[in-house]
């Protein structure tokens, strides 16, 4: 039988102090005495709202008049609403009984305060304490938390972020198209997929959209939205301080600090540092690589120069400074090529051999160094204005972003491809402005317009250089003439190009109530986008010659390549939803949406045929996405939810990259595949057992196949037969586990430490994804193996704010790919970015 749970005090509002008009400061505590941390404090009726800290402090910036009402929640506790008639000038207090039901989670994704369980929208939600405890201080490490969301990574530049699957292509960056899974933080969209590897810096809450988000957001996004908050400034004094020691030499420091600067003004200062030695060793410099050098820092200043208007400008910056990024080669598929092309025919001519067998044995040889120098950073400046029953935002934002990498893209020892860098700089501009708010008693909506402008350049150039050894692997027939001396030595391209692109958009959805339980949700979106590319590609080096057989051989290698383009393209896009609450425990909802990814071009180097540059692939059609699903939410019990949602996505020319075993082109190219689908099955949950015993969990089984896909390049080991293109209809999309899943839980309970009250805590949470390909066009060769990942940690959270706690990751020291790549030419060797071993450390924090 339950035991009765006691009656407490949940809520003590200390005021001693008001540090500007309309703005409430207290603190959060329980009977015992201890603070309440993450509880929620509302002002009903509004986006506005502040978070408890870990001492259970908060600072409530009101943007109306009073009176008004708060409300406050928290796991464990009931809601509470109090009525604020006039600004508070002695303390609140406020007893509350446990009646054991869980919190609501808020979200803001629908650009006003409400309930993550009464949205009709599949959303995952991770508060920024989980985020902090599980050490997901990255997108690629959230991703264990989420599994409908998947990141691969081979450098920064190289990203895929994408959701069911679908989003951004898959494979090698090619920057002429847009990514279609929007990463927004602070209502600011980041168009570079590298900010997804940055370290996360003072995170409020990630909210995690599945399904197109286009009549929400600014950017049209196809398949999902990350939608970031940042804790905001305050105007109650407190600070974070936090340090991290680890195996492998790792060090990780976070530090936060607010309060008021006057009696309107509000700052915020936070920051990130991550150090880690190398994961591999580099056999011939005998110096370990991979390491983490991430620095990082954010400042906001918070304006609220009347109680209906508030002002947030915010700057920050990250840089990533890694010897790192290598891949080991994992293994080496026979081809179609003659007995003299293949790649272990090939190294034994050379006379060299690969430094192990075992990618596990983590060991290197390369030759070229690896270096990915990675900067972003921007200022914002973001306006809430309380207009009649709604609220009026303007954001205004300019990011960068700096790549500065080396890459040794031939996996090997040998001179192969003895350089490859791609440096470039970007810069970017974003307006959004819309209103979000009541029409009428029954009706609500948000209507808005957005504008982006982009400016992609070389910088100064892109750079691909062939080492002495390229002849060997570029020899397509036994003439004596590729033995010629330094016929390929030092022979490359360099590569000049510049992307300049313009978005704009209006967009809008209506919430309208038919009754209490039943509402219908259109959404509407015009879109307009602009591209214009200039790309010119010359080949340098090389042996000097003008004899004609030995000039082909080297045009074999590299030619040079120039086209211009001007291309845009104009949409309509739309969704419409039906919701119905059966009753206060379920929630039901099924949408229908349209989307579109932009038009797209090559920048990537484009194929050739017959001596002759394929210039008409220049130009990749947009995308166009059909989408359905239906869901249901529920709360089976006062202590549990429980959501299904099946989910059908067709898209008709899916804008893919896809690799050519032409070494000029060795980042792979665009394409269109005439159409793709992607159906699944998603459930996710979580129950509280107690105050100190809790569980979640979440599994998604998602099919994505190659409806028609008719010319496609050739599988690895396909490459040398009689056509380089196949017909893959039928085949797996990359990147796509039909099973994934996510479970973990935490137990706590009240003690003491060193004279310290608190409550100890131990937690696991583990990560199951099945087997998938990761090739374009599926090749048995390069499928990775499921697998499954623990992390766990112990520790004691002090009710002064102190908190200790010792982590591993990968617990039981797991081997397994992230991802695998050819190397350029296709010779039939392939590299793997590997998965992390164990890692583990202890974690000190303290807040007040």
């Amino acid at each position: 039988m339950r035991k009765t749970l006691p009656l407490i005090t949940l809520f003590i509002l200390s005021v001693s102090t008001l540090f500007a008009q309309g703005v409430v400061v207290g603190v959060v505590k329980d009977n015992e005495g201890l603070p309440v941390a993450a509880a929620t404090v509302l002002i009903k009726g509004t986006n506005t709202y502040a978070i408890a800290d870990a001492t259970g402090q908060f600072s409530l910036a009101a943007r109306q008049e009073f009176p008004f009402t708060i409300r406050i929640s928290s796991v464990g506790f009931k809601p509470q609403e109090i009525l604020l008639a006039k600004r508070p000038d002695s303390p609140l207090s406020l007893t509350l009984a446990n009646d054991n039901q869980l919190s609501e989670v808020v979200i803001t994704s629908r650009r006003r305060q409400e309930s993550a369980q009464d949205v009709p929208i599949p959303i995952s939600v991770v508060r920024g304490a989980l985020v902090e405890d599980a050490g997901a201080f990255n997108v690629n490490r959230l991703k264990e938390l989420v599994p409908t969301v998947q990141l691969y990574s081979s450098n920064p530049r190289n990203t895929t972020l994408n959701i069911r699957g679908l989003g951004s292509t898959f494979g090698l960056t090619n920057d002429g198209i847009d990514p279609g899974v929007g990463f927004y933080v602070d209502g600011v969209y980041y168009a570079r997929p590298a900010a997804t590897t940055l370290d996360f810096i003072d995170i409020e809450q990630i909210e995690v959209l599945r399904g197109p988000q286009g009549t929400l957001f600014g950017k049209n996004t196809t398949a999902g939205a990350f939608n970031i908050t940042t804790r905001a400034a305050s105007f109650q004094p407190g600070a974070t301080l936090e340090v991290s020691y680890g195996n492998y030499g790792y060090i990780q420091a976070r530090s936060s600090i607010t309060g008021p600067l006057s009696r309107k003004i509000a700052g915020r200062l936070s920051f990130s540092g991550t150090q880690r030695n190398g994961l591999l060793y580099n056999v011939a410099t005998q110096k370990p690589v991979n390491d983490l050098n991430n620095l990082g820092g954010r400042g906001q200043l918070l304006f609220t120069p009347t109680d209906r208007i508030s002002i947030t400008l915010a700057g920050d910056v990250s840089s990533q400074r890694p010897d790192g990024y290598a891949q080991v080669v994992a293994g080496v598929a026979p081809t179609l090529r003659p007995a003299y092309r293949q790649f272990n025919q090939i190294i034994a001519d050379l006379n060299y051999k690969l430094p192990s067998q075992n990618p596990f044995d983590r060991v290197i040889d390369h030759d070229t160094p690896w270096r990915s120098g990675n900067e972003l950073g921007g200022v914002s400046l973001n306006v809430d204005a309380k207009i009649g029953s709604g609220t009026l935002t303007s954001t205004t934002a300019w990011r960068y972003w700096n790549w500065d990498p080396s890459n040794d893209r031939d996996f090997t020892g040998l001179p192969v491809l003895s350089k490859s860098a791609a440096t470039s700089r970007h810069e970017q501009w974003t307006q959004e402005v819309r209103y979000a708010g009541a029409i009428s008693p029954r009706v609500s909506g948000v209507i808005g317009v957005f504008a982006i402008g982009q400016d992609l350049k070389t910088d100064p150039v892109h750079t691909e250089e062939s080492g002495s050894a390229q002849w060997r692997f570029s020899q397509s027939s036994t003439s004596p003439l590729w033995r010629t001396p330094g016929l390929l030595d030092g022979f490359g391209i360099r590569t000049t190009s510049r992307l300049k692109s313009f978005g704009a958009a209006v967009f809008g959805q209506v919430d309208w109530a038919i009754t209490d339980r039943l509402h219908l949700l259109p959404g509407l979106r015009y879109n307009y986008d602009e591209k214009q590319v200039d790309f010119s590609r010359q080949t340098y080096g090389g042996l000097q010659t003008t004899d004609p057989a030995l000039i082909a051989l080297k045009n074999a290698v590299y030619t040079n390549q120039a086209f211009t383009a001007n291309v845009d393209e104009s949409n309509l896009s739309g969704q419409l939803t039906l919701s119905y609450k059966v009753s206060s425990r379920i929630n039901s909802f099924a949408t229908y949406s349209n989307s579109y990814k932009p038009v797209g071009v090559n920048l990537g180097g484009l194929p050739t045929a017959n001596g002759r540059v394929l210039t008409e692939l220049a130009r990749i059609k947009p995308e166009y996405v059909s989408h359905f699903e239906v869901g249901v939410k529920t709360r089976p019990t006062p202590l549990s939810t429980l959501n299904v949602v099946f989910h059908n996505t067709d898209i008709r020319d899916f804008q893919t990259q896809v690799q050519t075993a032409e070494v000029g082109v060795n980042r792979g190219y665009l394409a269109n595949a005439e159409r793709v689908r992607v159906v699944g099955v998603e459930v996710d949950g979580n129950i509280r057992v107690s105050n100190g015993l809790s569980f979640y969990g979440a599994v998604a089984y998602t099919d994505g196949k190659y409806v028609s896909f008719k010319n496609a390049p050739v599988p690895l080991e396909e490459t040398g037969g009689e056509s380089a293109f196949k017909d893959i209809s039928g085949g797996d999309l990359p990147g796509i586990s039909k099973w994934a899943g996510s479970f973990g839980g935490e137990i706590s309970g009240g003690g003491n430490l060193l004279s310290q009250s608190g409550r100890f805590f131990l937690a696991l949470d583990s990560y199951y994804r099945s087997s998938f390909s990761s090739s374009p066009s599926p090749s048995k060769y390069l499928n990775i193996e499921g697998y499954t990942l623990l992390n766990a940690r112990v520790g004691f959270r002090a009710s002064n704010g102190l908190s200790i706690m010792f982590w591993s990751r990968n617990l039981l020291d797991k081997d397994y790919f992230e991802q695998l790549l050819p190397a350029a030419g296709n010779a039939g060797h392939y590299a793997a970015v590997l998965g992390d071993p164990r890692t583990f450390g202890t974690t000190l924090r303290y807040s007040f």
